[in-house]
């Protein structure tokens, strides 16, 4: 009997040592992390302080980074771990080769660019092959790099982590800031020995972002491993064309790493929703870990393969924090090129009698039509956008209205940059007026549906998005004549049902500056042109 126990164990291990060291596949991690902030100050802190608080946020970063690099469960249905989440069938023996954490998750935001100053660092190229675990003093005071690289050689894996960077500079260079330095957003990557791998500068700033510089020019940063080709970008990068998708089209990498302090916009740009989309546009694995702070409505993280969701998270209700993991192939499979145009380019326009309605999604002016029978056929245009849909419900029912919008124009607010969308969503109430407002909950599922558009570009990101901010993964795909189109009835009430189309080129169009003059006159009717 005890023979029998031990042959059995053997063979196990044999399994999961197998299946670990295959190079096809890789375990991932993200960590959504509850930031520990400092206290709000507009004068700068002493070091040992702002030391004392990023101290306190790596603690817990290093909790998500040794349960990561520990997990053993080889497929042993049933067990849980009080942070982890993923799907059993997933589960292996081997822990997690990379671990992704969130922007600003080791010393928060809310900085002005004087406050932050105690908490950079100067982060070398990793051209220089160093591991700060080994000698932390060669670029002077590094504690935090030092402590991030002793963690991923204790693990044995690779950790992506963001923290600020500076770089001196003087009047022999014309850009440098009044102040003698740069300051960077800085991801950086600590491979599984604790060296320093990469080092990304974020391109694209967010508003209150004034703490820090962009680079000159976007950089764009890959590198290698055994599981897979890796690039890197931060948050707000998302939404342009450079860096991140000329790491996808030009790099050919095969996974993104993606730390964000991201906050949810519905109805298209909540993170769970816009990032899964974003993968499955760009064909490529996706590594989002967010922000826990729902004060700031910041929650949202996953691991995305191009063809459905493996694990996400997303929770506005509690404080926690939330480390997930799933497995990944190394070099996802290739999928027939989608041409966003070809069905609905020959598409029948439908319902062109029905009365449109203007209404504002995200301060953008939508054409909508409302969805009037329990199934049917439509479509709505705006410019060179036309959106086709044919749907049908599982009940009409009075209490609530969908509608399908398209819209075709610059989007100006919190950012600029162009957009083409065609959109099936529930509307706030049944008053045509809330259409296009946040709405979290619906009642509504959908027996089928199949949304195309004439869209004037190749970068478009599908979104499916469930009552209570849940995704659909394996109910919808793409198809290469561009219908995004279900699999199955939906397994919950639908919020919407999106294409997001980017048209990169047209972000400086000619007339940026018009309809940016009318967008501000549209939102205050005092402003001047």
């Amino acid at each position: 009997m005890i023979l029998s126990q031990l042959l059995n164990y053997v063979a196990v291990l044999f399994f999961c040592v197998s299946r670990a060291s295959s190079l096809d596949t890789f375990i991932a991690a993200v960590y959504e992390h509850a930031v520990i902030l400092p206290n709000a100050t507009l004068v700068p802190v002493s070091p040992e302080e702002a030391l004392a608080v990023m101290n306190r946020n790596l603690d817990l970063l290093e909790g998500a980074v040794t349960s990561a690099s520990k997990q053993f469960n080889c497929f042993l249905k049933g067990h849980t771990h009080s942070s982890f989440q993923g799907d059993s069938s997933t589960r292996v023996a081997q822990g997690a080769h990379i671990i992704v954490t969130p922007e600003d998750g080791i010393y928060g935001f809310n900085f002005t660019r004087e406050s932050i100053y105690p908490y950079l660092e100067d982060i070398p190229d990793p051209q220089v092959n160093w591991i700060p675990c080994n000698n932390p003093d060669r670029f002077g005071r590094t504690p935090v790099q030092q402590r991030l690289s002793c963690l991923a050689k204790d693990n044995s894996i690779y950790i992506v982590a963001n923290i600020g960077d500076k770089k001196s500079c003087n009047a022999s260079d014309p850009q440098c800031p009044p102040d003698g330095r740069y300051q960077y957003n800085t991801d950086v990557v600590f491979d599984s020995k604790g060296k320093l791998v990469a080092r990304y500068h974020k391109q694209n700033l967010f508003l209150n972002e004034d703490q820090f510089n962009a680079p000159k020019e976007p950089e764009v940063v890959t590198f290698n491993t055994t599981f897979g080709k890796f690039g890197i970008f931060t948050c707000f990068d998302i939404l342009f064309h450079d860096p991140a998708v000329t790491l996808v089209r030009d790099s050919r990498v095969d996974t993104i790493l993606f730390p964000t302090a991201w906050m949810n916009v519905l109805p298209h740009l909540s993170a769970i929703e816009f990032h899964s989309a974003w993968a499955m546009g760009m064909k490529v694995n996706f590594l989002a870990s967010n922000l826990h702070y729902p004060l700031k409505k910041m929650t949202g993280s996953g691991i995305y393969a191009p063809d459905s969701p493996r694990v996400f998270h997303y929770d506005m209700k509690t404080e926690e924090g939330k480390l997930l993991l799933a497995q990944l192939d190394s070099h996802p499979h290739p999928t027939p090129v989608v041409n966003w145009t070809s069905y609905a380019s020959g598409v029948e326009a439908h319902s062109m009698g029905n009365q449109e309605f203007t209404g504002t999604v995200f301060f953008d002016e939508f054409t909508f039509l409302e969805l009037k029978e329990i199934g049917g056929n439509y479509t709505v245009c705006q410019r060179d956008l036309c959106c086709h849909l044919s749907y049908k419900m599982s009940e009409k029912r009075s209490d609530e209205v969908y509608a399908l919008g398209a819209f075709d124009g610059l989007h100006t607010v919190e950012g600029s940059y162009y957009l083409q969308i065609c959109t099936l969503l529930k509307c706030k109430t049944t008053d045509l007026h809330t259409c296009g407002d946040s709405v979290e909950t619906a009642s509504t599922r959908f027996e089928m549906f199949s949304l195309s558009g004439t869209f004037g570009t190749q970068y478009v990101f599908p979104e499916v998005l469930l009552s209570e901010i849940q995704l659909a993964p394996g109910e919808f795909q793409v198809s290469s004549d561009g219908r995004l189109f279900s699999l199955k009835p939906t397994s919950g009430p639908v919020l919407t049902v999106t294409l997001f189309g980017r048209l990169y080129e047209k972000d400086n169009a000619p007339n940026a500056l018009s309809d940016l003059t009318t967008q501000a006159l549209r939102l205050n009717p005092k402003t001047e042109a």
